[in-house]
């Protein structure tokens, strides 16, 4: 029982590989085999382009694609078609881009799917992002609190047919009770009780997140700035 406890919550935790450098990024793929996914986001699309990105999936890692698209519907439909063919376990658009574009590229790529017969990419919705706090919404016109905005964001991204939102684990109490099992929450802003909290403001600690309900937590610096990289992930998956 234990250590089925233990492979389901390595599962659960998805390396965030924020970095230029490809090689970096692939020692760190083949250090930590047991990871649920690797995020590959804009710092390490900019700097290696999708070529960079095939490198990682050629060594058999599951791929967030984490490139948060937000444009016109036909330009992210388009943008999500041409990364389809490495196959990434996972893709971020971001909710604020409106119906229209969630939901003419989510048709997309499940239409895209069926016709091939396999497995499609979980498209999942950024919602608010963690460096931001209810000072910051005042500034861009929204009112009220962080988790009631989260809470729009994630009603229209479940309307839409999206598979799950990224939301600060501080949010999944307020949201939990409001969607089905079906639909999930995958939290970065994880900091562990021995590391810095750098840029994020709302996060939580990767025990706290799981109890809380998050499906998938998104850990970067605690695991890839860690001295032994493996050590840190096995600590954090010993912790929840």
């Amino acid at each position: 029982m234990m250590q089925f406890s233990n492979i389901k919550n390595r599962n659960k935790i998805i390396i965030a590989i924020d970095t230029k450098d490809i090689n970096h990024a692939l020692k760190l793929v083949k250090e930590i085999p047991d990871a649920g996914a690797f995020k590959l986001g804009l710092e390490f699309f900019c700097s290696n382009g999708i070529e960079g990105v095939e490198k990682i999936a050629e060594t058999g890692a599951r791929i967030f694609l984490d490139l948060k698209f937000h444009d016109i519907p036909n330009t992210v439909k388009e943008a999500l078609r041409s990364t389809l063919y490495i196959d990434p376990f996972m893709m971020t658009l971001h909710i604020s881009g409106g119906k229209n574009m969630l939901s003419s590229s989510v048709k997309m790529v499940k239409e895209t799917y069926d016709e091939k017969s396999s497995k499609r990419p979980l498209i999942v919705g950024v919602s608010v992002l963690t460096s931001i706090i209810e000072e910051d919404l005042k500034t861009m016109g929204i009112t009220g609190k962080v988790e009631q905005h989260v809470k729009r964001l994630a009603d229209l991204a479940f309307e839409s047919g999206m598979d799950g939102i990224v939301c600060s684990a501080k949010e999944l109490k307020y949201l939990k009770s409001s969607f089905n099992d079906r639909f999930l929450f995958i939290t970065p802003g994880i900091r562990t009780n021995w590391n810095k909290k750098h840029d994020q403001k709302r996060i939580m600690t990767p025990s706290q997140a799981i109890r809380l309900g998050a499906d998938f937590l998104v850990i970067g610096r605690p695991i890839t700035e860690a001295s032994d990289p493996l050590e840190a992930f096995n600590k954090i998956c010993s912790e929840i």
